[in-house]
């Protein structure tokens, strides 16, 4: 196997144009790997690291464990406490989603996009002037426990049974 090689720091504009367009065309492993190359020349590169975060949620059906737990270790690197609050409701939004198409339990679904709208209601606060990108996605979650009647576990049992998901979630 050969050794990875690395971009040159002017191809980075570039390379980050082709992570977004394989995100668009569905093929994150391919955008996680350039996002992955541009962060080897600028370790802290903000939008290497936003592309790279929505390429690992993108796979969240495929890993949602492992796949989640690098997502919200990027959270920590980016610098905007707006982007940090917003992107680990990304996160948990995207979660719930993955847990939703894996046949969990309407209560763990709703958790987990409740989670993500806790985090919305709170980015919604720290968001600049003319940024609605957390109302957007808040309304979003409002609307997918609406069309799959989502509901919080109604028991101390349904509580218990929940928490043994976390412990579970999809691995393909």
């Amino acid at each position: 196997m050969g050794d990875l090689k690395r971009i040159h720091e002017s191809a980075i504009p570039a390379a980050l144009g082709r992570a977004e367009r394989y995100r668009l065309l569905n093929e994150p492993q391919e955008a996680e790997s350039i996002c992955r190359d541009i962060l080897e020349v600028d370790a802290s590169h903000q939008d290497a690291l936003r592309t790279l975060l929505l390429a690992l949620t993108d796979q969240f059906e495929r890993d949602l464990r492992t796949m989640r737990e690098e997502a919200a270790d990027l959270l920590q690197r980016l610098r905007s406490e707006y982007e940090r609050v917003y992107y680990d409701g990304v996160i948990r939004e995207r979660a719930g989603k993955a847990l939703l198409e894996a046949g969990y339990p309407s209560s763990a679904v709703y958790d987990a996009i409740r989670e993500a709208m806790d985090r919305y209601d709170r980015a919604i606060g720290l968001a600049p002037e003319g940024e609605d990108e957390a109302i957007l996605r808040w309304n979003t979650c409002v609307r997918l426990i609406e069309r799959h009647n989502l509901a919080p576990a109604q028991s101390a049992e349904d509580h218990m049974q929940l928490e043994s998901f976390d412990d579970e979630v999809p691995h393909r």
